[in-house]
């Protein structure tokens, strides 16, 4: 079978056409996030692990990156954000699961499709379930509207026209975009939101409320792109030890957010990427003195929302940062593409193995036979689909090989 053609019977089979994959099979489950209510669109908010009364400061939005009411929606209501559908691809037969694999995705992702065979390949060759669990505001996560390809067609026109000099908008970013553009906020709470959820999914599953996963199950986590940096916050959190033994592969993957490029048609514009910048890291300390809500998970006794600080910014608390990386040296492994240019091989060397090269996480530089993209690096290119089959698999075998390690 050839490559497209498997990855169109994994469609299908993902889809719910066929749920059986030579000897593996589809199962969907549901989700209810405890944790929306952290998002942007109320006025008050409490902290429970503080028992603390907040207040979010920063209300107002950025007119500039305002077109459309249908777009900019208020994160807390956004009913497919809160109650969503997640799949899980397991070998055959399996009724108790004791080993799972978490699949992060990646930036402005729309579809679980380009992952289906990553997934088969980690299922196949380590004989875990592989959990598609999708991150806030993407994937099934969305409202549909914003995947609506005339709609947003028609939204890019107007962003272009309001910024005649804007690089890389499309009707695949301009939803995102415009999103975070008028509130770069909305990439702390809704990446706080995701971790919150997979701890949730986690204790659930240890709690033995999961029909299919054993509560005393182990996990690892395949993480691509900026799935890559929810993975690396939870792994160096490490809250309550879930993550204590818990391997980590990075594939195009690891770098700290101000060394990444993500000025593309499929992740974000130029407009939103210097309004995110000016955010997250020329400014957040003013910010951070101004918003209670943010500077409460930021810097006041939240663990998870100092190591979020510190992987915003590589000047940031970097000893902290490196010192959480080598406690997990042995636990982490990254696959970078030597044509990546979003996320460049020698930044996730700088962040990953540190500053003076002392931290010992493998990372291992990838080239293929054929043109790829970090946002497409296994495309659906007829003329080329053995070469794309076959670095698949070299990929996928480093992979497995590391998590069955």
């Amino acid at each position: 079978m050839s490559y497209i053609d498997r990855c169109q019977k994994l469609k299908l089979a993902f889809d719910g056409g066929e749920p059986e994959f030579d000897n593996m099979e589809f199962s969907e489950y549901q989700f209810h996030s405890l944790a929306h209510d952290i998002l942007p669109g109320k006025t008050n908010y409490y902290c429970a692990s503080h028992k603390l009364d907040l207040i979010e400061n920063m209300l107002s939005k950025n007119e500039i990156g305002e077109i459309q009411d249908d777009v900019q929606i208020e994160d807390v209501i956004v009913e497919e954000n809160q109650n969503f559908t997640y799949k899980i691809l397991k070998p055959k037969g399996n009724d108790s699961v004791k080993k799972v694999t978490f699949i992060f995705h990646g930036f402005n992702e729309k579809t679980w499709d380009k992952y289906l065979p990553w997934g088969q390949a980690i299922c196949e060759k380590t004989q875990s379930a592989v959990v598609f669990f999708p991150i806030a505001f993407h994937m099934q996560r969305a409202p549909k509207l914003w995947s609506d390809k005339k709609a947003m067609f028609e939204l890019s026109k107007k962003r272009k026209a309001q910024f005649p000099n804007i690089i890389g908008s499309s009707l695949s970013n301009v939803a995102i975009s415009m999103r975070l553009h008028s509130k770069p906020q909305r990439f702390i709470w809704s990446g706080l939101q995701s971790y919150y959820d997979i701890i949730q999914f986690i204790e659930e599953c240890k709690s033995g409320k999961h029909e299919l996963i054993d509560k005393d199950f182990s996990f690892d986590i395949f993480a691509y792109s900026i799935g890559g940096f929810l993975a690396e916050i939870l792994k160096l959190t490490n809250p309550k030890n879930y993550f204590s033994e818990t391997k980590l592969c990075l594939f195009c993957s690891g770098a700290v957010f101000n060394r990444l490029s993500p000025v593309s048609k499929f992740i974000l514009d130029s407009e939103v990427n210097v309004a995110l910048y000016s955010y997250l890291v020329e400014h957040f300390s003013s910010f951070l003195k101004k918003d209670d809500l943010l500077r409460h998970y930021i810097e006041e006794d939240h663990m998870e929302g100092k190591v979020f600080h510190t992987m915003l910014d590589y000047r940031v608390m970097r000893d902290f940062r490196e010192a959480l990386f080598k406690k997990s040296e042995n636990q982490i492994y990254a696959i970078a593409l030597k044509g990546d240019s979003v996320f460049p091989t020698y930044e996730i060397e700088n962040t990953l193995k540190g500053a003076s090269r002392d931290i010992d996480i493998t990372v291992e530089e990838l080239d293929f036979p054929y043109s790829y993209s970090h946002e497409n690096p296994f495309p659906m290119n007829k003329q080329e689909s053995q070469n794309i089959e076959e670095s698949l698999n070299i990929v996928f075998s480093k992979v497995c090989d590391f998590f069955n390690q």
